[in-house]
């Protein structure tokens, strides 16, 4: 690895001379435009746009229809939480021909987006890309459309300016990530595998090696129907919410007495919320059944059955507490996507190598810390690819109304895509004994 004091070489600064800016943010347009919702017809049309923005840019493409049946019968299967009908898996790579060890580096980016609820909201088209003022807009630009152009920029650069690689880098772009990650889970289990893996996640100008997880819980409350003339003589389950809440809160507060190093910065490394709450279908009767549905922080290192048994206890001793409880139990399911917690090994050089190559391609020194959420980070740490997180957008702004990036970031983290890529594909191979890459080769 280059010492963070020794300038860029001659052809490390012709390569991120190359990153195209223009380029890069009519990519992003492009990826705005197919308004790639998750289980949408733009979700399939995207992956199948950036297979051919990718052959474009001279990769070898591999593209296939990926066997959802399949995926969903294999045990680890994370799942999904809305309906698909196809999803299509990408991966490019460009490399030495002749070669058939891993690539030494994949990135990674997801092509899915959450829906617009109300683009009445919106300041503009959430689906038409809007730049002005140095910032860039549209549903999916942070979260992660932007990392997607910013990979594609880096690839442009490495390609346009001609340098030779002597080990392979890999492209996956996969849909699905958003509930639960089917595309990086079946592009994993196709056997795309890598030496190590930068996924494009927006991380508010922070690298992260290691996420929290999380999981979407389900909760029943049955009450007794009656008239609301004579609301007395029903119990409504809406009552009692206040109390699911207050145990709720209890739990959180218990789990997140003691956060790690990495997740030090943060008020709540797992948090628990509610996000769906049903009661009731008529205005006049006292509704017998209340459906509340919210997220699950799962701690980092955390087994997910582990996780599970936590909360489910926590839900029965709730009910050893309330008389109507105790005699009507509160229901407990699982459905949707499980996030997982997720890792880079403690030591691997591809934490220092990132920083580095951020800071020689111009960004601000990245900050190294933990993030609370789930992601397909923790896909790749169980197929044992060391993974990390670096990318464009802060994380306040996804998901969000007028969602956006700064097109500075964008150009950086592609300049940092690009320069990570050379140093680990085109730079000569390391002498035995020297890094866990040469281990690896």
């Amino acid at each position: 690895m280059t010492s963070p004091l020794q300038a860029p070489t001659e052809q490390e600064r012709r390569v991120l001379s190359a990153v195209d800016t223009d380029a890069l943010l009519a990519d992003l347009a492009a990826l705005v435009a197919f308004a790639p919702v998750g289980g949408s017809a733009g979700e399939v049309a995207v992956q199948r746009w950036c297979a051919g923005r990718l052959r474009e840019l001279g990769l070898h493409v591999t593209e296939w229809d990926v066997d959802l049946a399949a995926e969903a019968a294999h045990p680890d299967f994370p799942g999904m939480e809305v309906a698909r009908d196809a999803v299509v898996g990408v991966v490019g790579t460009w490399g030495p021909a002749g070669r058939d060890d891993l690539p030494a580096l994949a990135l990674c980016g997801h092509t899915d987006v959450v829906p617009v609820e109300d683009p009445a909201r919106w300041r503009t088209d959430p689906f038409v890309l809007g730049v002005a003022g140095g910032t860039a807009a549209g549903r999916g630009s942070c979260d992660m459309l932007g990392g997607v152009a910013s990979i594609l920029a880096a690839v442009r650069a490495l390609t346009t300016v001609g340098v030779t690689p002597t080990r392979s880098l890999a492209v996956h772009l996969v849909s699905g990530e958003e509930d639960g990650g089917v595309g990086a889970f079946a592009t994993l289990r196709a056997g795309h595998l890598a030496d190590a893996c930068l996924i494009a996640e927006p991380t508010s100008g922070a690298v992260i090696p290691t996420n929290a997880g999380s999981l979407t819980f389900r909760l029943e409350v049955d009450g007794r129907a009656a008239h609301g003339s004579t609301r007395t003589v029903g119990e409504s389950a809406l009552d009692h919410l206040a109390a699911v809440q207050d145990c709720l809160r209890d739990l959180e507060a218990t789990r997140n007495a003691d956060a790690p190093a990495a997740f030090a910065h943060l008020d709540l490394v797992a948090p628990i919320s509610i996000g769906i709450v049903r009661a009731g279908t008529w205005a006049s009767t006292v509704p017998d059944l209340l459906v509340a549905e919210g997220r699950y922080g799962v701690l980092p290192g955390e087994p997910l059955d582990a996780a599970r048994r936590v909360f489910e206890d926590s839900i029965v001793q709730l009910g050893q507490r309330n008389r109507w409880l105790a005699e009507h139990p509160v229901r407990v399911t699982w459905p949707g996507g499980a996030f997982a917690s997720g890792t880079l090994p403690e030591g691997h050089a591809l934490l220092g190598e990132t920083v580095e190559a951020a800071v020689h391609a111009g960004a601000a020194a990245p900050r190294v810390e933990g993030a609370p959420y789930g992601s397909d980070l923790r896909h790749y740490a169980a197929q044992g690819v060391p993974t990390l997180q670096f990318g464009p957008g802060e994380l306040r702004h996804a998901h969000a109304v007028d969602e956006s990036v700064a097109v500075d970031e964008l150009v950086d983290c592609a300049r940092t895509y690009a320069l990570l890529a050379l140093r680990r594909c085109v730079a000569p191979a390391a002498t035995p004994g020297q890094g866990d890459d040469a281990a690896r080769t």
